[in-house]
């Protein structure tokens, strides 16, 4: 912290003297702080037993009439400190700060966090009352990066409450506290800000999702019944504004600048929805967004084939669909089987045209990368839609696969699986539902 050459000089109350003192000066020194290691480093320090006995309890206890085994060193006391070799330059650094004035300006002697930390450590270790003061102020005040932020969990608690103030920013905060910043960024995670407000909303999205995620710890905030229709409110008012503009969409297809602007909220607005699924998800209240995004799949589709917009936007209302076939293929939301057939209708036939779409894009010769879908899309869409289809009556299985077979497209989504139940669950039906009918009339179905 200090250059080999610093001076540190400690001038003594005019009471006292007007020496100023040195530390490391042979001359006027009369105490030899000898720091020691494991390792076998052992080096000498003079300094002076009025500077340590004011600066340290450690020292003053040492250098005391009390203490029955001080050293004698070529006619100096001796105070001998051991110490780990990790620490062996904070012991130096403490010392020469007790030759320094304790004002204001201390803090710029620091120089860093990680210095002031193994101060801080000696510091407590040694008694040092002001050093530990002002080691405290420097570290609650200033920035900390990831590494130091750990390092000062690791040893802080350790040194005691006069320390306790390093740790007031990693305190966990209260219900109340959470509750209003959830609501917040909520409220504004599922806003329509200006652009150059859409990474501020973006971060807001991200980070309400890592509050509700259970991963290695509990999420920040259990959703109770006020959080879950908060939720779902917001949600509500994103697809009053989408259904808004795909009718918006639907009822003028020229070309213009404005038209232009609403396929880019069609896409921002699809974004909003997929977010929104992923937070309904964790609450475990996607009932209402599957019934509202089929109500609006047909229109939904209408606007993409009519206003072609990027395929990345394409691949975002798949995207959406994927987790919707999902909720109801998986019996997460229940619904009837008219109703699951015609998810199927509406949604295999667009995914079939889409897969050979994203197939063929490549890099163009401006070395724009163009958007492929992400493989894991189509897998989890194949898998939902073989799991919807096995929910079907066979009849409407039948109907389904039939299509399947005769489509060009049948590469993708390869129901092959289905095929081979729905074949299977035929051929034994009438042997396994046969109905044991004994002379009274009744069934037996064991």
């Amino acid at each position: 912290m200090f250059g080999a050459n610093s001076e540190c000089i400690m001038e003594l109350p005019h009471n006292e003297s007007n020496l100023l003192l040195r530390m490391g000066d042979r001359v006027t020194s009369d105490v030899v702080v000898r720091l020691r290691t494991e390792e076998g480093r052992d080096d000498w320090v003079y300094c002076h037993s009025q500077v340590l006995v004011n600066k340290s309890k450690y020292f003053a206890e040492r250098l005391s009439d009390s203490w029955p085994t001080c050293q004698i060193l070529d006619s100096r006391n001796c105070v001998e400190v051991y110490c780990e070799e990790s620490d062996f330059d904070s012991h130096v650094n403490i010392l020469r700060l007790f030759y320094v004035p304790i004002d204001g300006s201390v803090t710029d002697m620091w120089h860093g966090v990680r210095n002031a930390i193994g101060i801080l450590k000696v510091a407590c270790k040694l008694g040092c009352p002001e050093i530990i003061t002002i080691c405290v102020e420097y570290l609650e005040a200033v920035p900390w990066e990831e590494s130091e932020e750990e390092e000062i969990l690791k040893i802080i608690p350790g040194l005691g409450s006069s320390v306790e103030p390093i740790l007031a920013r990693l305190q966990p905060v209260d219900h109340s506290a959470i509750l209003k910043i959830f609501l917040s960024a909520l409220q504004l995670a599922t806003s329509s800000p200006p652009r150059q407000m859409t990474d501020l909303k973006t971060s807001a999205q991200e980070q309400l999702e890592y509050m509700l995620t259970e991963d290695d710890d509990a999420p920040i905030l259990v959703a109770d019944d006020k959080i879950k229709i908060e939720v779902l409110q917001s949600v509500k008012r994103i697809f009053t504004r989408f259904k808004k503009l795909v009718e918006s969409l639907l009822c003028d297809q020229q070309e213009s600048v404005s038209k232009a602007d609403e396929i880019q909220l069609f896409h921002l607005h699809l974004a909003d929805l997929l977010w929104s699924c992923q937070i309904l998800a964790k609450l475990e209240c996607v009932k209402d967004f599957v019934y509202n995004w089929m109500e609006l799949s047909e229109s939904t589709i209408k606007v993409v084939e009519l206003a072609n917009p990027a395929l990345e936007t394409k691949l975002k209302v798949l995207e959406i669909t994927a987790k919707v076939i999902e909720a109801i293929g998986y019996g997460t939301v229940v619904l009837p089987a008219t109703k699951r057939f015609q998810m199927l209708k509406v949604w295999l036939p667009f995914a079939r045209l889409m897969k050979p779409l994203t197939d063929s894009v490549i890099t163009d010769d401006d070395n724009h990368l163009m958007v492929k879908g992400d493989s894991e899309i189509w897998q989890s869409l194949e898998s939902a839609f073989v799991s919807l289809i096995l929910t079907l009556p066979s009849a409407d299985q039948a109907e389904i696969l039939t299509e399947w077979l005769s489509c060009e497209h049948v590469r993708y989504p390869d129901l092959t699986e289905a095929f081979e139940v729905w074949c299977y669950r035929s051929k034994v039906a009438k042997r396994r539902l046969a109905l044991v009918v004994d002379e009274n009339g009744t069934t037996d179905m064991t």
